[in-house]
């Protein structure tokens, strides 16, 4: 019988020892890590991990890859959520279009993108992975994005979720360039290093796995954090609804979609290896 491994982060700030004397303040990323623990329980998970601010080291979080990879068999699932700031360094080898690698903002240091899919490539054939990030890649684009949203009125969408009384106060999850370049500067070493020993190909090409991913936003655009939630986690519970929801994950991905504003738009992927009857399953059942 095919069983269930859960590893859900959430940090609503982060060391500013090593990001530059930021914080990365947010309010509802680690309530989110407590949701998606709580599907997982409910789902009855063989093992559920949460890891929530200062304990979401980059070390912890490699270390649960890698536990990961040694107990998952062929079927198993591996719920795989991340609700945090997202950050972007320079691409050093050569895999992105924009000259720029995504990341986790984790509590001591960013977790490359490429990092967490050669993770991720260790996996057996036939693992499935769900992977849901409530986080922005978008740091250059904050600005515009923020004065789109003001100019757009869409500011009134987000208040389900983002409930500050004034506007200046309303909170994305995106490292701010400035500090992103300062970050990278500042431990330069440490960066370079972890891109000099990733595999030389790209891990997506290689994987094993199915990974299907469900973001936040799209890489161009922001996401919104809240009170209670951030804005795509609280719609993806409205949609989820305790258990009731039963339909595919394409249907799951669409109706979470219809309840965000224009200007957030979740997106879909698939990485590894095709599998259209993971797709067809119920979302978060191992």
């Amino acid at each position: 019988m095919a069983q269930g491994y859960s590893l859900n982060i959430g940090l609503n700030s982060v060391d500013p020892a090593h990001y530059a004397g930021w914080d990365g303040a947010l309010l509802a990323c680690e309530a989110d890590a407590d949701d998606m623990e709580a599907i997982a329980r409910g789902q009855k998970f063989g093992k559920v991990t949460k890891l929530l601010t200062k304990e979401a080291t980059r070390a912890r979080v490699l270390k649960e890859f890698d536990e990961a990879a040694r107990v998952l068999a062929p079927g198993d699932l591996f719920l795989l959520t991340y609700s945090g700031h997202g950050g972007q360094l320079p691409d050093m080898n050569g895999d992105e279009v924009d000259g720029r690698d995504e990341t986790w903002v984790l509590f001591d240091g960013e977790l490359v993108d490429d990092e967490i899919y050669a993770a991720l490539s260790k996996l057996k054939q036939g693992v499935r992975v769900f992977m849901l990030s409530d986080s922005c890649h978008s740091g250059s684009v904050s600005r515009t994005a923020y004065a789109a949203l003001r100019s757009s009125g869409n500011l009134a969408m987000l208040a389900d979720s983002v409930q500050d009384t004034h506007e200046e106060e309303r909170r994305f999850r995106n490292m701010p360039e400035v500090i992103a370049l300062r970050t990278y500067r500042n431990n330069r070493p440490m960066y370079d290093a972890i891109m000099k020993d990733l595999p030389k190909e790209d891990p997506r090409a290689t994987m094993k796995a199915t990974v299907l991913l469900i973001s936040g936003c799209m890489d161009n655009q922001l996401s919104s954090d809240g009170t209670f939630n951030g804005l795509f986690t609280a719609n993806l519970l409205r949609v989820y609804n305790g258990g009731k929801f039963r339909g595919s994950h394409n249907t799951f991905h669409r109706r979470i979609c219809r309840r965000m504003p224009p200007l957030q738009s979740p997106a879909y992927s698939i990485v590894g290896v095709p599998s259209r009857e993971f797709e067809r399953q119920t979302p978060f059942h191992p």
